[in-house]
């Protein structure tokens, strides 16, 4: 037996009638309290919520902003500090090289008053290898007392040595003609077994003197390392001036003396300030 459907008339009405029976507890839970929707409450939520973003992203900018500005002048400050300690780090540099040429002055003023004969400072302001004598230039001519064949000495690691004579004299300027040239010859002799010879260069700085005509019979005596100075024999240069060491020792079964290679004191690649010996003033008592 089939069920019996309502005719469309009724059913539009129950559904008419469900649908008003509804809204009407709706609008009676509204208005006994039970389920009040408050619509200010949820904007002030709404709004609250909005002003904090709002004030989120401006503090996020303002933040940067202010992060910016204070690395721009951290940079700035960075920027001077680094300036000022350079400018300080070239007053201690200039510092210290005004204390070193002090104390480079003071050793040479030292060396010049313990100079038993007159003596005039002079630098080196000029070296020319290919002229006739290997010539070294100082700034002292006759002005200043000069004269040719005047003795040339200078001291190194508080040693005094020999640096060769006057060859020519000018105006304001004179020419040194050194020990390892070609034609300076040193009347020489070992300063501890008291051998003489005869001491020459051979044309370079780099190349040691040659001390020749040394007895034979004192290979045995000699050992490397013996200091080697002027005899005085030559009155050009006063005696036991110290010239070098001896670095190697030559001699063949003809030959009747020796030869020594000699490492000069000087280290002429160094050489800065040399001092003339006025040794006429001296014997003539016109020391100061």
């Amino acid at each position: 037996m089939s069920r019996r459907r309502l005719p469309f008339r009724a059913r539009l009405d129950a559904f008419l009638l469900a649908g008003y029976i509804l809204v009407s507890g709706v609008l009676l839970s509204f208005s006994s309290g039970g389920f009040v929707v408050d619509f200010k409450g949820i904007g002030f939520s709404l709004m609250s919520g909005s002003q904090r973003g709002v004030y989120a992203v401006t503090g996020f900018f303002s933040g940067t902003l202010t992060a910016i500005r204070e690395l721009s002048d951290l940079r700035e400050k960075y920027r001077i500090l680094s300036e000022r300690l350079r400018d300080y780090e070239l007053l201690q540099r200039a510092n210290a090289d005004i204390r070193t040429e002090n104390e480079r002055l003071k050793a040479l003023l030292g060396f010049s008053e313990s100079l038993a004969t007159r003596n005039i400072p002079a630098e080196v302001i000029g070296r020319d290898p290919n002229n006739l004598y290997s010539a070294l230039t100082i700034n002292r001519g006759a002005r200043q007392g000069i004269r040719k064949n005047m003795t040339v000495l200078s001291f190194q690691g508080s040693k005094t040595a020999l640096v060769g004579k006057i060859v020519e004299v000018g105006r304001n300027t004179s020419l040194v003609m050194p020990i390892f040239d070609f034609n300076c010859f040193v009347s020489a002799r070992l300063e501890k077994t008291r051998y003489d010879g005869l001491v020459s260069g051979q044309g370079d700085a780099d190349r040691p003197l040659v001390m020749k005509y040394v007895k034979k019979r004192a290979r045995e005596e000699i050992s490397v390392g013996d200091e080697i100075v002027t005899s005085g024999e030559n009155p050009m240069y006063p005696k036991d001036v110290p010239i070098g060491f001896v670095s190697a020792v030559r001699g063949l079964e003809y030959e009747t003396s020796l030869e020594l290679d000699v490492e000069p004191v000087i280290d002429f690649s160094r050489l800065e300030t040399v001092f003339v010996l006025d040794r006429q003033a001296a014997e003539q008592g016109d020391m100061p």
